[in-house]
C-alpha cells in the first residue's frame, strides 16, 4: 500500500487551473521530489495535501484513509512551508514548541519532543535565542525542527532551502537525507531547482503547469526521460532540444542528418541531447561544424555554448589540463546517434527509433515512454 496516493485531484482560481487531474502514488519511507518550474503547482499539492485547502476534484489517500475532507489538524502530516515566518518575540524553544502549545499538549511532552527536534537539526545550543539572533541556515533549522515535531508518518518540505547559499544547500540537503533515515518516515519536498532534486530524490515526480510529466525513480528520468519536458526541466546545463523532421528513413534537426532504420510515426519530432553527448573532434557518428560563443571554465570542466546549423547547442566537457576553445572559434563536433532522444513535437512523448546501421555504431536507440503523462 502506497504511503500517499493522489487520485486525480484538480485545482483551480478563478477559472485558472492549477493542478489539472493529478494522479500519483508515494510510496512508504521514500524520499519523494516534486519538481517543476514557478507556477507548476508544487505549493498548491502541498496545501492542499496538509489540509489548508480543499481540491475541486479528485481525493487523496494517506495509508489508504480519504483525508480530503478532514482538517489540518487532523492529518498525522508534518509540514513545513515555504515562508518559516519565525515569531520575533518568541525563543527558538517557543517557535518549534508552538504548534504543541496550540494542541495543548503537556509540558514534559512539549519539552521532550522540542529537545529531540533540536538535537536532530543540530540547534540545541540556539533554544534560548530569539530569531533576530540567528543566521538564515539557523532559522531555517528552526522552521524544519518546528514541521517535525508532529507525531507523523509523512513530512512535507516546500522548497524550505531557497535563498540560502550553495554551501548551507549542501549541509541541509545531506542532513535532510540522514532525518529519513533516522525517522524511517516517508518525506515529500519540493524544489524548482534541477539540481537540488537529482541531489536529494530518489524517486522524481516532475510537473509543469499542474500536469502530471513524469514520475520514476530520479537517475531514470534523468538518463531515460520518457518526456521532452522531463529532458528540458532535469539536470544542468541544460539540454539541447532540437525541432527537427523526419521524412521516411531521413531525419534532420538543425546541424544533425541522419538515417533511421524504420519510418518514425511522427514527421515532426524534437531531437533531446544531453551536453556531454556533444564532443569535439569527429567520428563518434553524425559529424558537423560549429562556432563557439561562450565559454564558461568551471575548473574540472567547461560549459561551451556553441552555433551549429542555426541552433544553439550547449557542450559540457571534461578539462585534463588542456584549455577549453576560445569565444568565436571554428570547431568540429560530434555525436553519437545511440545518445539521441526522440520525442513527438505535438505531445512531447519519447519515441523509439534506431539510426541506421551504416550510422548507429552499435549503438541502439530503443527506449520508450514509461510513467510520462
Amino acid at each position: 500500500m502506497p504511503a500517499l496516493s493522489f487520485q486525480s485531484i484538480s485545482k483551480a482560481y478563478r477559472g485558472r487551473p492549477a493542478l489539472e487531474a493529478l494522479s500519483f502514488d508515494v510510496e512508504p519511507q521514500s524520499f519523494t521530489v516534486i519538481c517543476g518550474p514557478p507556477k507548476a503547482g508544487k505549493s498548491v499539492l502541498f496545501r492542499l495535501l496538509v489540509g489548508l485547502e480543499q481540491p475541486d476534484a479528485g481525493c487523496i489517500m494517506l495509508a489508504g484513509e480519504d483525508i480530503t475532507r478532514l482538517s489540518a489538524a487532523q492529518r498525522a502530516i508534518g509540514y513545513v512551508p515555504q515562508s518559516f515566518a519565525l515569531y520575533p518575540h518568541l525563543t527558538v524553544r517557543q517557535n518549534i514548541a508552538y504548534p504543541l502549545t496550540l494542541a495543548r499538549a503537556p509540558q514534559a511532552e512539549i519539552a521532550r519532543r522540542v529537545d529531540r527536534a533540536a538535537g536532530i537539526l543540530s540547534i540545541a545550543h540556539l533554544l534560548a535565542k530569539t530569531p533576530d539572533q540567528l543566521s538564515g541556515g539557523e532559522k531555517q533549522r528552526v522552521a524544519v525542527a518546528r514541521g517535525l515535531l508532529k507525531n507523523a508518518d509523512v513530512f512535507v518540505l516546500d522548497d524550505p532551502l531557497v535563498g540560502l547559499d550553495y554551501k548551507l544547500r549542501e549541509r541541509l540537503m545531506d542532513e535532510l537525507k540522514g532525518l529519513r533515515e533516522e525517522l524511517k518516515a516517508t518525506f515529500l519536498y519540493a524544489t524548482s531547482d534541477s539540481l537540488e532534486a537529482l541531489t536529494m530524490a530518489q524517486r522524481l515526480v516532475v510537473l509543469d503547469a499542474g500536469r502530471l510529466v513524469e514520475h520514476d525513480e530520479a537517475t531514470r528520468i534523468y538518463h531515460d526521460p520518457g518526456h521532452a519536458r522531463s529532458l528540458d526541466l532535469i539536470g544542468f546545463p541544460h539540454a539541447n532540444l532540437l525541432k527537427g523532421r523526419a521524412e521516411g528513413t531521413r531525419l534532420t534537426a538543425g546541424p544533425l542528418t541522419f538515417g533511421l532504420a524504420e519510418p518514425l510515426p511522427a514527421a515532426e519530432v524534437l531531437v533531446g541531447l544531453r551536453p556531454e553527448a556533444l564532443k569535439l573532434g569527429t567520428g563518434a557518428g553524425i559529424d558537423f561544424q560549429g562556432r563557439v560563443r561562450l565559454v564558461e571554465n568551471l575548473g574540472g570542466e567547461a560549459v561551451v555554448y556553441a552555433q551549429a546549423g542555426g541552433q544553439d547547442l550547449t557542450l559540457s566537457l571534461p578539462l585534463s589540463g588542456e584549455p577549453p576553445p576560445d569565444f568565436d572559434a571554428a570547431v568540429a563536433l560530434t555525436v553519437d546517434p545511440g545518445t539521441l532522444m526522440l520525442f513527438d513535437a505535438a505531445s512531447g512523448r519519447r519515441l523509439t527509433f534506431r539510426a541506421a546501421q551504416a550510422e548507429l555504431r552499435g549503438s541502439e536507440c530503443d527506449s520508450g515512454p514509461r510513467n510520462s503523462a
